[in-house]
């Protein structure tokens, strides 16, 4: 028997939710039900799981426990990238030997983009839920400059669509001074996360069915399947799939393989939209690792600023609004470095959000146990791998051979983290010696 010993908890709200209105969830499990796959999480996964499962055989009876409210949790603590290529310029994945695996990641990170427009164009969500955008990747230093010319010239390797912008050009585009060059990255989704989630979630119809509040309490092997308890209820399912990310270690599951890590971010408040120059919706991740994320949000009462920056360990899984308020004074930072012209514009909102991270950068995927199927350990990119990831589970769960199972069982095995203190202080010591290296990123 899997037996939870720990439950998410959230802190603080993030603006994503705080923007939509109050969601009324749906209720949660009650007496006991039947199905053929039951999903423990509504996350990226999870829900991406349960659209795949709909499509594979609309027969399915499926049962999506969630312990929270559908967009309170990591998912709605996104910052909305359903990224094409990796973030990271400086990249490893592209380049030399290494094309294969940058081609396999962006099979991956495509998949999951075409599972979001897909729905997108069915159910007609506007570009306040889902945005087709693409993104910029913004360096404001030689290091940075650099980085973004060689990632160009591998993405022309590659034949990648891409355009390289100069100071002035991506000044056109954020309206900051701050920014020396820019790559435009045209195939990336940019989704509202919250208002994204809600939807997958609201787009799903009978025989799924979506028990929110209903945090599953235990699971074990019965004889044709399995059983699932919650507070109130149970679930009697032939096949799991696990999709709750970093609390599969709340289970027993994984010991020594998952890191932990949180990342913080904070949204200003409306502003004049004639205050700064530039296009008043984009997005932007840093040239350096570890360094700035920065959207910009239009609105009807104004434009808004999002700052996401600073990472932190704790095994635990739980921050405090002690870390959040730390992390926001670094954001004010970043804000006023990027933005002087919008000098008294105050942050309206700040959270943090985990992500559960393996050694090796891997996914912990496949069928652990006969009928017990896992698409865990999004590695910091949880709209695109866990979207990605919960499709293939959800493959995998009917027995389908695809590609993308392939991709996803191929991966070599997690390696086992060091044991603690060790860990923490190795951690903690790698976060701040990468952020110390992005600089001023």
């Amino acid at each position: 028997m899997y037996v939870a010993d720990k439950f998410p908890k959230n802190s603080s709200l993030s603006a994503w939710v705080a923007m939509l209105p109050t969601r009324v969830p749906t209720l949660p499990l009650e007496g006991a039900v039947t199905a053929d796959v039951a999903i423990i999480g509504a996350g990226f996964a999870g829900l991406s799981a349960a659209r795949r499962l709909s499509q594979l055989d609309s027969t399915l009876r499926v049962a999506i426990l969630e312990a929270g409210v559908v967009a309170e949790g990591a998912t709605g603590r996104n910052s909305g990238f359903i990224i094409d290529l990796p973030h990271e310029v400086s990249s490893e994945d592209f380049g030399g030997s290494s094309t294969d695996r940058a081609r396999r990641d962006i099979t991956l990170y495509r998949t999951a983009i075409g599972l979001a427009t897909d729905m997108a164009q069915e159910h007609g969500w506007g570009r306040d839920i889902i945005d087709p955008c693409g993104r910029y990747s913004v360096a404001i230093s030689q290091k940075g400059d650099a980085h973004i010319k060689a990632y160009a010239r591998q993405l022309q390797g590659l034949n990648e669509a891409h355009e390289v912008l100069d100071a002035k050009g991506i000044h056109a585009v954020t309206g900051s001074q701050l920014y020396t060059s820019g790559l435009y990255l045209p195939g990336t989704v940019m989704v509202q996360p919250a208002a994204y989630i809600r939807a997958v979630a609201d787009s799903l119809r009978n025989p799924i069915t979506l028990y929110e509040n209903s945090a599953v309490r235990s699971f074990d092997k019965q004889p044709g399947g399995w059983s699932l308890k919650t507070s109130k209820g149970t679930v009697t399912a032939k096949r799991i799939i696990l999709a709750n990310n970093g609390h599969a270690q709340s289970f027993g599951l994984f010991p020594g393989q998952l890191l932990h890590v949180f990342t913080y971010a904070s949204m200003s408040e409306p502003f004049d939209p004639r205050r700064l120059s530039g296009k008043r919706d984009w997005a932007a991740t840093p040239a350096l690792p570890m360094g700035t994320t920065v959207r910009r949000v239009s609105g009807a009462e104004g434009d808004r600023i999002l700052i996401r920056s600073r990472y932190s360990y704790h095994a635990g899984l739980e921050i405090n609004e002690g870390h959040v308020r730390s992390a926001g004074r670094v954001h004010d930072g970043k804000f006023v470095d990027r933005f002087p012209g919008l000098a008294g514009v105050k942050m309206q909102y700040r959270w943090g959000g985990p992500m559960a991270l393996t050694w090796n950068s891997v996914p912990i995927f496949g069928e652990i146990e006969p009928g017990l199927f896992v698409a865990c350990a999004c590695n910091g990119l949880g709209a695109s791998k866990s979207t990605a990831a919960g499709i293939a589970a959800a493959e995998a769960a009917v027995g389908l051979k695809s590609q993308l199972v392939e991709i996803f069982s191929n991966y070599d095995s997690p390696k086992n983290l060091p044991p603690q203190p060790f860990l923490s202080i190795g951690a903690k010591a790698d976060l701040r010696l990468r952020e110390w290296r992005a600089g001023r990123e």
